[in-house]
């Protein structure tokens, strides 16, 4: 695909609300400038190491997808396009997530253990999308990952069949978390929050597990859309909304097993840990319901 039908390409799937990001040959994003190279510059606000980087040129990956077509249009993005082959975006940052099934065992698997749902075909295989946001993971089973937050997704067309929630069976794929070492020794955390709430576990609650996570869904997607600005708030709006939903409950509702999910879904656009922590933790109090 040449250049000019590359970035209109992205410019139509930003209108959709899909932030994009140019590919190279190999389906990687473009290798980033010497000034961010090995987050010299701190990552921008995004990244999982939150920092000051204001780079005007597609750096970081995932992070530098957006669906502002200034930016997309810029001087600064101008030569990555002509070095592009592929155009992705960041599955999180849209609201879905993406099961890459990269071979016919895999898809044959899918076929038999997970709903149907919008489908794509791939140079090996499908990409299965559902609507909501987990964390990514890699090799959750033979030949399967999943991109979602802090993930991007090589666009493929659009598909066909119609999109369904994200279900409990993708989450169960991984409900192990594994960490590696981050910048500095830290630890990242690379698959998916536990979703530790339970409806065999929280008698007190009046809700099915499927609307309760439902709206957790919703309230991530909600605070990684805020991108640069706002996401704190977002999240203690998110909180709040979700406690207020369970003031009619008998309690307890176990909605504190819910603030990590927000909580990293916040951090994962910036917010400080501390700041995030406090904000979730204010909103599922604010509503008064039967948290614990």
């Amino acid at each position: 695909m040449t250049v000019p039908s590359l970035l209109e390409l992205a410019l139509g799937l930003a209108v959709l609300g899909l932030p994009v990001v140019p590919l190279s040959a190999n389906k990687r994003p473009l290798r980033n400038c010497p000034a961010c190279q090995d987050i010299a510059c701190g990552g921008r606000p995004n990244m999982l190491t939150p920092g000051p980087c204001a780079c005007p040129l597609p750096c970081h990956a995932w992070a530098a997808a957006t669906t502002d077509p200034t930016v997309l249009t810029s001087q600064a993005w101008a030569r990555a396009w002509r070095k592009a082959a592929a155009v992705g975006y960041h599955p999180g940052g849209a609201g879905v997530t993406v099961v890459d099934l990269d071979s016919t065992d895999a898809i044959t698997w899918a076929r038999t253990a997970l709903p149907p749902t919008l489908t794509v075909p791939s140079t090996r295989g499908e990409h299965w999308i559902y609507r909501g946001v987990m964390r990514s993971s890699n090799a959750v089973r033979p030949n399967v990952d999943i991109k979602s937050a802090m993930h991007y997704a090589r666009w493929l067309g659009p598909g066909t069949g119609t999109m369904a929630d994200l279900p409990d069976a993708v989450r169960a794929l991984a409900a192990k978390e594994e960490t590696t070492p981050g910048p500095h020794g830290a630890a990242v955390v690379s698959s998916t929050p536990g979703g530790g709430w339970s409806r065999t576990t929280d008698h007190g609650c009046r809700h099915t597990e499927r609307y309760v996570r439902t709206g957790l869904d919703r309230g991530v997607a909600l605070i990684l859309a805020r991108r640069t600005s706002g996401a704190g708030s977002q999240a203690y709006g998110a909180a709040r909304f979700l406690a207020a939903q369970h003031t009619r409950c008998p309690g307890p509702c176990g909605l504190d097993a819910l603030a990590q999910d927000l909580i990293d879904a916040a951090e994962a656009v910036g917010v400080p840990h501390d700041y995030a922590t406090r904000a979730v933790t204010r909103g599922l109090a604010a509503a008064g319901a039967h948290l614990t």
